[in-house]
């Protein structure tokens, strides 16, 4: 039963990738990536699309 449990938090964390550089990054479309990575970042399409948006350039704040 731990081993299955850890195996969940490991694999959420995972999935969350994308969301957690965003968020590391300060992005200023944070909230859509995470959307983007609940909703679709199942499909591995959609987890590589989120990815890849959370490591896009950032805007420059004054």
């Amino acid at each position: 039963m731990t081993g299955a449990i850890v195996l969940l938090i490991v694999g959420l964390l995972l999935y969350f990738i994308p969301s957690f550089v965003a968020q590391s990054r300060r992005h200023h479309n944070t909230g859509a990536i995470l959307a983007l990575n609940i909703f679709l970042g199942w499909t591995f399409l959609g987890w590589v699309a989120a990815l890849v948006w959370a490591l896009t350039a950032t805007k420059q704040v004054a």
